[in-house]
């Protein structure tokens, strides 16, 4: 395994903690170049200092076009990207949080489009590439107390769909990630029960898996996944006496 990615570079987006750190050192120690992006020069750094590697980092802003732009410029080529960067808060409709609302949406699926509208483009030309898209087991269907959230990361889905449906048959790799429950500071502002939750390396580890395999889709853990799965055939009226 670790030959397929020897001499390989891997650009992560949203990599200064919590699965995109854990991620990095998989990746990192297969053998690959990673390069590091996410807003904080300070975490990033000391993140590049840990990695057993070949690695650097480059601020960016997914919400800002001309930082992604300088960005890209400033990578370079890439073998693969990993779009990890996400924002949440929890909230409902019945206390609507505007502004969280959109930082959401655009964080997680226009900043999504930023990167891949600057990167795509490139691997297309010359046919070669590995693109991975964090999505989420919320992304399935509608739930309380989530507004923007899984609106957002239901857009990632479909998005992911979309392109591997127009680049299955080309050199372009297109993989599609629906975590659940993962112990990152974004998670620690839920004041429920997680049901199986997940730490960061065991969640890098089954990224890692998914990325070494051939199959586009991969949701995990598997047994909460079922859940979630099941529940995209469920009549509205069970559905939401269920899930309400």
């Amino acid at each position: 395994m670790k030959n397929a990615w020897q001499g390989k570079r891997y650009w992560l987006v949203g990599a200064s903690a919590g699965l995109g750190e854990a991620l990095a050192h998989r990746i990192n120690r297969a053998g690959a170049e990673v390069i590091l992006s996410a807003r904080s020069e300070v975490k990033l750094a000391k993140l590049v200092e840990e990695l057993p590697g070949r690695a650097s980092y480059q601020t960016m802003d997914v919400q800002d076009i001309e930082s992604v732009r300088a960005a890209v410029s400033a990578v370079g080529e890439v073998d693969g990207i990993v779009y990890l960067a996400g924002a949440y808060w929890p909230f409902g409709a019945k206390a609507w949080e505007a502004d969280h609302a959109t930082t959401m949406i655009d964080v997680n699926l226009t900043g999504l489009v930023r990167v891949l509208g600057e990167v795509v483009p490139g691997m297309v030309k010359k046919d070669a590439g590995h693109i991975v898209i964090t999505s989420s087991l919320t992304a399935f269907r509608g739930l309380p107390r989530s507004i923007g959230y899984t609106a957002s990361k239901s857009g990632t889905l479909s998005l992911a769909e979309c392109m591997y449906a127009d680049l299955r048959k080309t050199g372009v790799k297109v993989q599609v990630i629906n975590p659940g429950f993962i112990k990152t500071q974004l998670t620690e502002k839920n004041d429920f029960k997680m049901p199986f939750l997940m730490e960061p390396d065991a969640a890098a580890q089954e990224v890692f898996d998914h990325m070494n395999s051939d199959r586009f889709k991969k949701s995990f853990p598997f047994a909460f996944s079922l859940l979630f799965r099941f529940a995209q055939f469920l009549p509205d009226s069970i559905y939401y006496r269920v899930f309400g």
